[in-house]
């Protein structure tokens, strides 16, 4: 027994050397994980680090090089009326916004003064107050009544220093373009076309084409207190409107009219155009405005303005 374990001289040296050698590479390759876990970093993620770096570094260069650059604004005197897409662009409006103006242009448009700028869509406040000292709107579009009163305040100044025209010599260069109104007159509302409308204080071109076009889905006005049912309409240019008892009114025909003509009014809405188609196929012809009190989506305000435009 004890010669079957026993292990001679020279293997026991040999084994000897051999774990001298297992020991020394056990503490050497220790050693070395050791330093690289002190430097918080594995053998696998080492690579990672660096292609993560790298990855970043070629981030930041894309970035550089697709960052589009801040555009630079020339302010500068310009008429919206006039000015090309260059300058339009260096006042530092964007290309559809110039479209649009090109295509109002196109379409018969004028700028008669800065404020009509600031209906172009999708101008903020802020950009349309940057622009404002620059809007100059040339004398060939602006309202004629604008430069009447220039002219004749030139008159008026220097009529001392003239012999008094006569009847049949004017004044040179003086047109007779239509004034404001003064007051205490007036003008019919449902007679008066854009340019008759502009004589009154207060109404440009912009509410002079509202006031137009709200008369014709309405059919007419019965009162010039309808006109501030248009948004933002100034109250002070009611005195100078009046409508007349003898005054044509577009009416409708309440058993006759489509679904799509009731909706064309100002005072019926997609339900209540539905409500009256309904009523008539289920009781028949409407004989009087009271039958529309029956209908949920009729009220008696509404009822009282319809009154006037409604035949049976």
């Amino acid at each position: 027994m004890k010669n079957l374990f026993h292990i001679l001289k020279n293997d026991r040296q040999g084994l000897l050397g051999l774990l001298v050698v297992a020991i020394a590479f056990g503490i050497f390759f220790f050693t070395r994980e050791t330093e690289k876990a002190e430097n918080g970093m594995t053998q696998e993620d080492m690579p990672r680090s660096e292609q993560a770096g790298k990855a970043k570094s070629g981030d930041r260069e894309k970035e550089a090089y697709y960052a589009v650059p801040e555009k630079e604004i020339r302010l500068q005197p310009f008429d919206p009326n006039t000015a090309d897409s260059t300058v339009l662009l260096g006042l530092g409006l964007q290309p559809w916004q110039v479209r649009s103006i090109y295509k109002y242009r196109a379409n018969g448009g004028v700028y008669t003064c800065p404020e009509d700028f600031a209906r172009l869509y999708g101008l903020t406040a802020k950009k349309y107050r940057q622009l404002l000292p620059y809007i100059r709107i040339s004398d060939d579009y602006r309202p004629a009544s604008e430069l009447y009163s220039v002219r004749q305040k030139r008159h008026d100044h220097y009529a001392s220093d003239r012999p008094s025209p006569t009847d049949s010599s004017q004044t040179a260069g003086t047109i007779p373009y239509p004034r404001k109104l003064q007051q205490g007159q007036t003008i019919s509302l449902n007679l008066s076309d854009t340019i008759a409308l502009r004589k009154v204080p207060g109404i440009g071109a912009h509410f002079a084409r509202k006031i137009a076009r709200y008369r014709e889905r309405l059919g007419g006005f019965v009162s010039s207190d309808q006109l501030l049912e248009i948004e933002d309409f100034p109250e002070s240019a009611l005195p100078y409107l009046s409508v007349g008892n003898d005054d044509k009114i577009q009416k409708i025909n309440i058993n006759t009219a489509t679904n799509e003509q009731l909706r064309r009014h100002p005072y019926i809405n997609y339900m209540m155009a539905r409500q009256i188609c309904d009523y008539r196929r289920l009781h028949g012809k409407i004989s009087n405005i009271d039958a529309l009190r029956l209908l949920p989506t009729f009220k008696p305000e509404t009822i009282r303005k319809l009154r006037p435009y409604l035949t049976y």
